[in-house]
Order: C-alpha cells, then structure tokens, then sequence
C-alpha cells in the first residue's frame, strides 16, 4: 500500500510503500510519548526503506533520543538507536528509522494522510513507561505488555492475513 504524509505545515511531504498498514502498535515509551504529542503513545507503521520520496528535505531534523530509566532517577539506560525524523520547522514527528533494521522505516501514523485501514486489536506496549494519566483500554480486543510484545509487525499482519503483499 502507498502511504501518503506531510508535516502540519506541509513544507515536507513523503511517500513509501508498506505492506503493513494497519496502525495497531501503540508505543508508551518516554520517547515516543514525548516527542510524538499524542494521547501518551504513538503509532508506527512500518514500510520499505527503499520506497521512500521525500520532498522538502531541508526542513527536516533528526532527533536522536536515549532510553531513560525513569524508575532510577532519571540516569540514561542505554543510547537509542533510532532516529526520529521531524520537520524543523513546525516540529511534526513524521517517520524513524534503526541501523538494526536499515531495510525498514517507521512512519508515524499520525502523519500519514492516507486512509489507514482499521485495526480489529490494538497493542499497547512499554506501559512501563507509561505517563500516569495515561487511559489504558481494557476491552478484550485491547493486549498490553509492559515492554515489547513477542509478535512483530509484521508476524501480527501476517497471522491476520492483512500482510499487503503489493
């Protein structure tokens, strides 16, 4: 599936092909809550490193974060190994990227404009990080994990049948 997305200001614009886009992976940790601006939780999808267009490409930064142990005073845990692209100028958090898995990107779904098909479960995971405001749904379809899940993303789409061979 081509996915479509842009920054608030539209000054960056980017395309790529996912062949698993459904936005089910709801993350907690203190990166992504914080840099994402959402309900304490962002959304990634993942799509092919290989496919992406960027237009705007000036107007992009990249935040490197560090795990942070918040349960130890704040002391850094370990050095992250993703990369959080964002535009500079209005600060829309638009996709990641790992050097573990370099053949992959992770666009945020809050900045595809695309229409994203509905997932039947969500996952919520690294709760251990959660803020304490923080709503964790409960209802069956809703499976939390205090760090990662087993499932990846695309072991989830594939057990489902959702997996967009394109």
């Amino acid at each position: 599936m081509k996915l479509e997305g842009l920054c608030h200001c539209q000054k960056v614009t980017f395309s790529v092909e996912s062949h698993t886009p459904f936005p089910f992976n709801y993350c907690y940790c203190s990166i992504c809550r914080k840099t994402a601006g959402g309900g304490g939780f962002a959304i990634n999808l993942m799509a092919e490193t290989k496919t992406l267009s960027v237009q705007g490409k000036k107007y992009l930064s990249i935040y490197e974060g560090y795990k942070i142990n918040r349960w130890e005073n704040s002391q850094v845990e370990e050095t992250e190994t993703a990369k959080r692209y964002f535009c500079k100028y209005c600060g829309s958090a638009l996709w990641l990227a790992d050097s573990r898995w370099p053949e992959q990107i992770y666009p945020f779904a809050s900045s595809i404009d695309t229409p994203l098909p509905k997932p039947d479960e969500r996952f919520h995971m690294m709760l251990d990080f959660a803020a304490n405001w923080c709503q964790i749904p409960t209802a069956k379809n809703e499976k939390c994990f205090k760090r990662y899940p087993e499932e990846g993303i695309a072991d989830w789409h594939r057990r489902k049948g959702l997996y967009d061979e394109g």
